[in-house]
């Protein structure tokens, strides 16, 4: 629909509103400050219209939109375009492209009007909002939004937008806003109750996500994802890759960790489901940026959220997010809301009593691996694959960095004969499919005639051993950091525990660090498939007897809890620095050490006594009285998660 004056456009329609409003120009080319102008704009049932002059005396229409294409009507924070406030925005389609109308109003209860009832007859008209939106604007100097990182200006958005409330799309009875004390709020809104069948039953709902990151498929079979659409669910049995269908009718398998349900929590960038009270600190720290801020389930207290911020001082603070008498949530008692998103959205525009007012949440970095690369793949072509610089390499072989498709990842290069590789491909399908936030991710093998492959994902600051080493100095007075590191590792072995898969080979140069301190296991199950009768039998001078318990040791029994004991070494390494357990001893020194005098090492200089007394339960001489890692993680994040939460008044 052209936006150009026409004799046409003359409307017999009626007028619902109109008002003279301050207007921006269309962003369909570069725009500059001084292109405002005064409108006088008028609501109808079918369109937008924006004239010359003045209510007493109309001059001729300037353009319309029609109602049935926008796209989105949402404020844009104060002070975003062009410092000015009391600024909303119209995004619309026209020729296939998206375009945006920003409109100045004179205060915010002139906005809210108009937003409402452009909001309320767009609908009428079937409009279909978007997802997302921007609550700031592109801006050239910058070259992107400046609410958010991103640099396309056909971008969908960044922030959730005002849900469209109709049970039905052309029936707006129901329509309403919440009330709240604030401007606009995206504020998650239940799905509508099912619609019951004629025979008594009731129609299932539909299972609506929306894609948090663009996939593209890696096989026959993968449905694309692009980020801010919408998809239907129809199949979630599986733990990794859902059948999804796109607004197209096709279907295809998705990433499960891609997508995020309709008015979820989830969907924010500013929620972290699953983080431990130091996981967050080391991320904000990280960030450092005064007011930058995550919201995460509280593990203190099931059931509740908590606030972490940080502040000018370089510290985090808690703060727990409660529920008052009346349902609602609140940080200080005198500022409460019916949901989290408009407590977030108050204290980003009021400090309401915390330390600092909230700015922007941590940067995250790009997208989630998968399981595998696509939902059944696990073979990689060789051509594929680009093989680039050595990284590292050990007794079976040597670890490069290789590109993927324009995906960096790591390429594992076994040594000949170094491995039974028949039977590591029988089970490479089943590991690939093994997917957790704290585990290295396999997504394949490469196996022609003159070489073979592990490519899994690549992780930028190395081996953890050699990490603690090259920042001892540093790390040793972060007890907390510490701490985190034990957790994540904790966290990642308790999924393989209940996968019921063994590591048999837990150690600190087998786990890996990432960016923002994250750390992850890599290499499980491998030694299985190790034939190197050096490193196999126990006996072996490559055999990692350091890390190995007695039953494994005197039977080769390797089990859960033969893991747990390897741990209990590894958490050691972690608060020594990165050190060599048992330095000096040789291995059968050590077996005598720990079978016969029945000793354990001592505790390491920096190492509270709290957390040396987690080592000796995973030390202990009977398997079956070690703790589990499912009890391993409650009790260390018992320590991680201690500490005082301030309460406003």
């Amino acid at each position: 629909m052209s936006m150009r004056p026409d004799s046409k456009y003359s409307s017999p329609e009626p007028e619902i509103k109109v008002d003279c409003l301050l207007k921006r120009s269309v962003n369909k080319t570069t725009f500059t400050k001084e292109n405002y102008k005064s409108r006088l704009f008028i609501l109808d049932p079918n369109y937008l219209r924006y004239n010359d002059g003045k209510l007493q005396k109309r001059g001729k229409e300037k353009g319309r939109i029609p109602l049935e294409t926008i796209k989105a009507v949402e404020t844009v924070d104060d002070k975003m375009l062009d410092n000015k406030d009391n600024v909303f925005q119209i995004v619309y389609l026209e020729n296939f492209d998206f375009y945006t109308l920003y409109i100045v109003t004179l205060n915010q209860e002139q906005r809210q009007s108009w937003i409402d009832a452009i909001r309320r007859e767009a609908l009428k008209c079937g409009a279909r909002f978007n997802p997302k939106y921007h609550r700031g604007v592109w801006t050239k100097s910058l070259g992107k939004f400046n609410c958010c990182d991103q640099r396309d200006r056909g971008a969908i958005g960044c922030e959730v937008a005002t849900p469209e409330i109709p049970d039905e799309p052309n029936d707006v009875s129901s329509y309403h806003r919440t009330p709240v004390k604030i401007n606009h709020l995206p504020i998650p809104t239940p799905d509508p109750p099912s619609t019951p069948m004629t025979n008594g039953s009731k129609k299932p709902e539909k299972k609506i996500y929306i894609a948090i990151y663009d996939y593209t498929p890696a096989e026959d079979g993968d449905l694309e994802l692009v980020q801010g659409e919408e998809y239907e669910i129809i199949d979630d049995s599986r733990e990794h890759w859902w059948m999804a269908k796109g607004k197209k009718g096709k279907k295809g398998y998705i990433p499960a960790n891609y997508v995020k349900k309709k008015f979820d929590l989830e969907i924010y960038d500013w929620y972290y489901k699953d983080l431990s009270r130091q996981r967050s600190e080391a991320i904000l720290k990280e960030d450092a940026h005064e007011g930058c801020f995550l919201v995460r389930d509280s593990t203190s207290t099931p059931g509740m959220y908590t606030l972490s911020v940080f502040t000018n001082e370089g510290l985090v603070r808690h703060y727990h997010i409660r529920k008052n008498s009346q349902g609602q949530f609140y940080i200080s008692d005198s500022h409460s809301f019916s949901s989290i998103p408009e407590v977030i959205y108050y204290h980003r525009h009021n400090s309401g009593g915390l330390i600092t007012r909230l700015r922007e949440p941590p940067h995250r970095n790009g997208k989630p691996s998968t399981a595998g690369f696509g939902h059944s793949k696990w073979e990689i072509a060789a051509h594929e694959l680009e093989v680039m610089e050595v990284l590292g390499s050990g007794c079976f072989g040597s670890v490069h960095k290789g590109i993927w498709r324009g995906m960096p990842v790591a390429v594992k290069s076994m040594k000949e004969n170094a491995m039974s590789i028949e039977s590591f491909i029988e089970e490479a399908r089943t590991m690939t499919q093994l997917h957790h936030p704290n585990l290295v991710q396999l997504y394949g093998v490469v196996n022609k005639k003159d070489c073979f492959y592990i490519v899994a994902e690549l992780m930028k600051c190395g081996a953890l051993n050699t990490y603690l080493q090259r920042h001892k100095s540093r790390l040793l007075s972060r007890t907390s950091q510490l701490l985190d590191y034990c957790l994540q590792i904790c966290s990642g072995m308790y999924y393989l525990e209940k996968h019921k898969f063994i590591h048999r080979d837990l150690a600190a140069r087998n786990c890996l660090v990432g960016e923002k301190s994250v750390v992850k296991v890599a290499d499980f199950g491998l030694a299985r498939y190790v034939i190197d009768d050096e490193y196999t039998s126990s006996a072996g001078t490559k055999f990692p007897v350091k890390w190995a318990p007695p039953e494994v040791l005197s039977y080769t029994r390797f089990s859960s809890k033969s893991d747990v004991w390897a741990f209990g070494i590894l958490m050691w390494e972690i608060f020594s620095g990165g050190d060599m357990p048992y330095s000096g001893m040789r291995n059968i020194e050590v077996v005598d050490f720990v079978i016969n005098n029945r000793r354990r090492l001592p505790k390491p200089e920096y190492c509270p006594e709290k957390v040396y007394q987690i080592l000796t339960l995973c030390w202990q001489m009977d398997p079956e009285k070690r703790p589990s890692f499912k009890e391993l993680v409650d009790i260390v994040s018992g320590l991680t998660d201690g500490g005082n939460y301030p309460t406003i008044f």
